[in-house]
């Protein structure tokens, strides 16, 4: 590879790197796109590199020899014809040419950032809601002093939402700008997320949303309600009421379904289904059924272990959600939520609506695409049976 093109990865390395993406593959190429960002582990300086497959996001973890390694691999080996890199100073863009010739443009960056400041405020990590800036429902929920100080104890949350948040951030392109965004969040709880997705939507983005939130809980949802009119927020609501029975809406933009017990998961998935819902966000939890049903004399000696069958039901299940919004039209995604050692609930279901289906059509191909699998593990999920059944 050109020195040109070494020296500016190099070079935005050492002026603090913040953001990188590989993008511009070739056509039907397994590796889509990369992207790196700075994070700290424990007390080491580290960068995130998430890897673009398919439909799967996968996610290592190096040091900047391992980054410019990685990156210049890429672009040598051709899986990349461009190069963003972003730093403290500079924004670069790298152009591979169709006879592997190389161009490196550069030019200072206008946002003000350019300060000479100590190196490890440069690889501070970049949240979309900024650490230093008091956000009124992060205060008064506890993961933030009226400072803007995140709370140490509550930093797993702070993380938790921005990363959220940027999960969110990618679908906006989705989401319609010329009318009312309307978004349910299922088993919304004590409704960090939902705040804050209030918040980075209207305030931040200044998106038209109304959001409706559903939880069981009557004290819980009461305390909600009164925070949003603390907030001023006139169109976010909370209501008491079950997934499964809730019948409130004929059109929704956006579903968010996060440790939605069990099948309550389906019944959101479901529902999105039916709704034509642009957006589908969906952290499942305790995935028992499959677990319950599950008889498979190939797999006898893997699931004879609970905690082998249990996690593997789990992944199964996870899975086969995936595959079949895929075959209701949507372009699906399973995706890192936060780190293993947070919580085991890690699996983020992302899947945008890509294809308009009739019903029939739908049912057709989830019945095409997932009875073999079905029969194979003698299992038949809550959302099998909907789609399938009551039309």
């Amino acid at each position: 590879m050109e020195q040109t093109v070494k020296d500016a990865i190099a070079k935005s390395i050492e002026e603090g790197l913040q953001r990188l993406v590989l993008s511009n593959a070739p056509k039907n190429a397994e590796l889509s796109k990369v992207k790196v960002h700075p994070v700290v582990i424990g007390k080491k300086q580290q960068y995130q590199v998430e890897e673009y497959r398919g439909t799967q996001v996968f996610h290592a973890n190096c040091d900047e020899t391992g980054v410019e390694t990685k990156v210049l691999s890429w672009l040598e080996a051709g899986c990349f014809k461009q190069a963003e890199l972003l730093s403290v100073f500079e924004q670069r863009t790298i152009l591979i040419g169709k006879k592997g010739t190389a161009t490196v443009k550069c030019r200072k960056r206008q946002d003000g950032v350019g300060v000479v400041m100590p190196r490890e405020h440069n690889r501070k990590k970049q949240y979309l809601l900024e650490e230093g800036v008091a956000v009124p429902f992060l205060v008064d929920l506890g993961v933030m002093t009226k400072e803007g100080t995140v709370v140490k104890a509550k930093y797993d949350k702070f993380r938790q939402i921005n990363r959220f948040l940027e999960f969110v951030e990618d679908i906006l392109p989705s989401l319609p700008k010329n009318r009312e965004v309307t978004i349910l969040d299922f088993g919304c709880g004590k409704s960090y997320l939902t705040f804050a997705l209030y918040h980075y939507l209207h305030t931040v983005k200044n998106y038209d949303i109304r959001i409706v939130g559903l939880d069981l809980k009557k004290d819980v949802i009461a305390h909600c309600n009164r925070l949003a009119v603390f907030y001023g927020y006139e169109k976010l609501e909370f209501l008491c009421g079950d997934i499964a029975d809730y019948t409130g809406m004929d059109r929704v933009d956006m579903v968010v379904t996060l440790h939605a017990c069990d099948t309550a998961t389906d019944y959101a998935l479901y529902k999105s289904i039916l709704w034509k819902a642009s957006v589908v966000l969906s952290v499942p939890c305790c995935q028992h059924e499959w677990n319950r049903q599950m008889e498979c004399e190939p797999l006898a000696p893997f699931v004879k272990y609970g905690i082998v069958k249990e996690r593997m039901s789990a992944l199964m299940t996870d899975a086969f959600r995936a595959n079949v919004m895929e075959a209701c039209g949507y372009k699906t995604q399973l995706l890192e939520f936060i780190d293993m050692e947070h919580t085991p609930k890690n699996i983020l279901l992302r899947a945008v609506k890509k294809e308009a289906l009739e019903p029939e059509q739908q049912k057709e191909r989830v019945e095409r695409d997932m009875r073999e699998i079905l029969d194979y593990c003698k299992t038949e999920p809550t959302l099998y049976r909907l789609l399938t059944e009551n039309k």
